[in-house]
């Protein structure tokens, strides 16, 4: 074979197309890891997870509730809960208890956060302020909250004031404490830039520390809103005549357990509505700090 020929094979073999690459194969969805640790799954699962708890538990009571060995005054059946709701919801007393402890409980809730999340933060940016007041909340916050009852009457009275201000103390001090511990949280690298860049000591505060934290101090201010709720009975034996907790120790007073039933229930429904909604906010105003958790 002459050089040319040879030349011509060897140029035809380097220009010779490749061969077709077989196309890559669609991503496969990503497996989910049902136990994995703090592994995230579908958002229709956990719907489903949470619809079938519930109905799990609503069948778990119907069955305990209609055996024959069973007290229907102390556990009465879902149809006898259900008469006795519909009856309430025609009771304008309903409405009106709703309205007082709704009031009772938002007011309290408020006003703990209207003063405990700009204490929470000093409390988290000066450790001049943590030395002076933590000591206090923390003796406080250990104080069983029924105990202060007699205390709050003598000084307040037994108006609506005495019963607000006991919800206050039940979510202040622990409002304090969750708040600063978000300040805290605050990665030291972001305050040290944050001087390096000319930055003063408030403008830290009110353009690192305080947005940093909001996130997680958001959801401080969510659990605490569900304990405000948790002390709507406590609130209400301060001489209250009226009001969601009020009225569940008067059913259970008089064994009027179905009734009961149906107040306790409404109780769980509106907690459950407002950490829906406290979630919801959450995700819509603080989106940007999901993708960290």
């Amino acid at each position: 074979m002459s050089v040319e020929t040879e030349t011509t094979a060897a140029a035809s073999k380097e220009v010779s197309p490749a061969p077709a690459v077989a196309p890559a194969p669609k991503a496969l969805r990503k497996r989910v890891q049902w136990f994995g640790l703090r592994s995230a799954i579908p958002g229709r699962a956990q719907r489903l997870l949470a619809f079938g708890s519930f109905a799990a538990l609503f069948v778990a009571w119907a069955w305990v509730s209609h055996r024959e060995s069973t007290n229907p005054v102390f556990m009465p059946t879902p149809e006898d809960v259900w008469r006795a709701a519909r009856n309430l919801f025609g009771d304008e007393k309903l409405w009106l208890d709703l309205k007082l402890s709704v009031f009772r409980v938002t007011a309290g809730f408020l006003l703990a956060a209207a003063v405990g999340v700009p204490l929470g933060l000093w409390m988290g940016s000066f450790k001049l302020v943590e030395a002076t007041v933590q000591p206090i909340i923390e003796f406080v916050r250990y104080v069983p909250v029924p105990a202060l009852i007699p205390i709050l009457m003598v000084v307040f009275g037994i108006d609506e004031l005495s019963k607000v201000l006991l919800i206050w103390v039940g979510t202040f001090f622990q409002l304090v404490l969750m708040v600063a511990d978000e300040v805290r949280r605050v990665p030291q690298e972001l305050v040290a830039v944050s001087y390096t860049l000319g930055a003063r000591r408030g403008e830290v505060i009110r353009r690192v520390l305080w947005p940093a934290a909001r996130p997680g101090i958001f959801d401080a201010l969510r659990l605490c809103n569900g304990w405000a709720w948790t002390y709507v009975i406590v609130a209400e034996l301060v001489a209250a005549n009226e009001g969601l907790g009020y009225r569940i120790l008067k059913f259970s007073r008089f064994l009027q357990t179905p009734q009961l039933w149906a107040y306790v229930i409404l109780l769980g429904l509106i907690g459950l509505g407002l950490d829906a909604a406290f979630r919801a906010f959450n995700r819509r105003l603080f989106h940007w700090a999901e993708a960290t958790r």
